[in-house]
């Protein structure tokens, strides 16, 4: 396995000060509360989109710079060969106490602890929301509201912090049936998170053989966002068997940058429960990876015997690719040739 990182105790100092900037509009969580959002012109307006047959939903990292993932987003859809015209670009903003009152905001504005939004956590206040269901809501108002009647696929991507909030949505989103209905296609993109959500005990050691982890090293190490226990309220009691399940057929992108490779790196999670899964972003990512192809090498939806049932006849729809040259930078991770292909390939 593999031993602890520098012990930094400014570690998380430069996203624990409040944002320069905040979105100027506001998404609707539930009948009164909201967060803000970075959106391109066919969300903000009330007309009818009907040119508008994608949907881009971007996360920000554990800085909540959602200003700078916009920018990011625009750049990607340009880089494609699409414009806003046939696509909706929103980045929600998760805000933490200190920016709501940096910036004077609403008392009905969410805010999270200055990292809990990545796993799912429910908001400090003013009331309790879980920011996947944040995502929800951004899903269901896309899909039922009318304006896009085009629309055809939904991608939901995030970078490092928003990367862990992609890849646990993924996983536990309850938007499934609202998709289905609508006949919408879902990707997910997951680039340089830095840690994963293991279905059991099985951690890998360094020579890339998985072994059940000794709890007594870390008495956390499968607990949620990093296992399947003591898991948020989003989750509540639903199976962890039927989750991966759904996971294993959902479409997912895994991006790692080439020189994401530092152990020391300054916003690295180096946890315990994270270090059990790697020393550093790529190591983790490429041995999540190769977890998941060994706990689902003998069916062809991607899922083990024990789970496989006969509506299982789809193959597994997981893909991982490393984009060379690049460290940990969202910007050039999503708007790489490996980042475009994977946000809009073959959709």
């Amino acid at each position: 396995m593999f031993s602890n990182a520098l012990d930094r105790n400014d570690e998380r100092a430069p996203n624990e000060r409040p944002v320069e900037t905040v979105a100027r509009s506001f998404l609707t969580v539930d009948a009164t509360h909201c967060v803000p959002v970075y959106a391109s012109s066919a969300w903000s307006s009330c007309a009818v989109a009907s040119t508008v047959d994608t949907a881009l939903i971007i996360l920000h990292g554990r800085l909540r710079n959602a200003d700078a993932y916009y920018a990011s987003a625009l750049r990607a859809v340009k880089a494609a060969g699409r414009s806003l015209d046939n696509t909706v670009v929103v980045v929600p903003q998760y805000l933490a106490h200190a920016d709501i009152e940096r910036h004077n905001l609403p008392s009905n504005v969410l805010h999270w602890e200055w990292t809990s939004w990545m796993g799912g956590d429910t908001s400090l206040g003013p009331v309790p929301v879980s920011s996947f269901e944040v995502l929800d809501a951004i899903v269901e108002q896309i899909a039922t509201a009318g304006r896009f009647p085009s629309l055809r696929q939904v991608i939901i991507a995030g970078h490092s912090g928003g990367a862990q909030v992609v890849h646990r949505y993924a996983v536990v989103t309850r938007v499934g049936a609202v998709l289905a209905t609508h006949r919408l296609r879902a990707r997910f993109v997951i680039a340089n998170p830095s840690s994963y959500v293991y279905f059991d005990d099985q951690r890998p050691c360094a020579d890339g053989v998985f072994v059940p982890f000794d709890a007594s090293r870390c008495p956390a190490f499968n607990h949620w966002k990093y296992g399947p226990k003591a898991v948020p309220k989003y989750i509540g009691d639903r199976d962890f068997a039927l989750l991966e399940r759904e996971y294993m057929r959902r479409d997912v992108w895994y991006l790692l940058g080439e020189h994401d490779c530092s152990p020391t790196h300054p916003a690295l999670d180096v946890s315990c429960a994270a270090m059990a899964q790697g020393p550093h972003r790529l190591a983790r990512g490429q041995y999540y990876f190769r977890y998941l192809q060994r706990r689902h090498a003998n069916t062809r939806a991607g899922i083990t015997d024990t789970m496989a049932s006969p509506d299982d006849a789809r193959q597994i729809a997981h893909h991982l690719k490393v984009v060379p040259g690049v460290g940990h930078d969202g910007d050039s991770m999503l708007t790489s040739e490996e980042g475009v292909a994977a946000l809009f390939g073959d959709l």
